[in-house]
């Protein structure tokens, strides 16, 4: 992240993607891997989305972008507390059927259910509840509300468009920041890949691959 000349934040697209020894995991909050052309094909899919989410009147820091330099032009916004990663889940998989297992199957559906985990690495980013939230002043119930909202309604709009290519979103995580000239609530970070877990036919698709549903190279 930097600043241009103009004064506006720019985020560059890295090719390195999260996990852990060596193995992309979308549920790992550290890099545990670089993978060449990684940083465009975030980019790409991540301007896609924004555009969608824009056009559809959903509140974002998105801009614009320059996929072949690796370059998204953003609003300037402020994160809750250290951070949060909004997660919305449609099928029990992850660490959601790992915690759960006793009272759910592998990959049973589940009502877009949205849960809020802290983005602590020394404590494995804890889930943590909107009443925790409001008595940690990290974000008062109204605005957990909205965002609340928000990820569902966001969600939706990507499963949507991942069932047009045949494709099933199973799961996908999302950040929020507020914007510092206006205070309202925007979709930040990134929206690729790396954010979500994709199935198709039952069948598993990789991060790196799922642009070639959308885009003809």
């Amino acid at each position: 992240m930097y600043k241009d000349e103009e004064g506006a934040t720019v985020l560059y697209f890295k090719d390195d993607m999260t996990g852990k020894d060596g193995v992309f995991d979308p549920g790992e909050n550290q890099v545990g891997l670089t993978v060449e052309g990684s940083g465009i094909v975030g980019l790409e899919m991540t301007t896609y989305f924004f555009e969608k989410l824009n056009a559809a009147g959903i509140p974002t820091h998105f801009i614009s972008s320059v996929v072949d330099n690796r370059l998204m032009k953003v609003k300037k916004v402020s994160v809750f507390g250290k951070g949060l990663e909004v997660i919305c889940r449609f099928k029990a998989v992850g660490s959601f059927y790992r915690r759960y297992g006793a009272y759910v199957k592998e990959g049973e559906s589940l009502p877009a259910y949205v849960e809020v985990t802290l983005k602590d690495d020394e404590r494995q980013d804890p889930v943590i509840n909107k009443s925790a939230l409001d008595a940690l002043n990290i974000l008062d119930t109204e605005s957990y509300d909205e965002i609340s909202a928000l990820t569902v309604r966001i969600s939706q709009l990507i499963k949507d468009e991942l069932s047009k290519k045949g494709l099933d979103l199973y799961d996908i995580k999302l950040e929020f920041g507020r914007d510092e000239e206006t205070g309202e609530i925007l979709l930040i970070d990134e929206i690729s890949g790396g954010n979500m877990r994709v199935y198709k036919d039952g069948n598993y698709i990789e991060p790196l691959k799922l642009n070639e549903y959308f885009f003809d190279k």
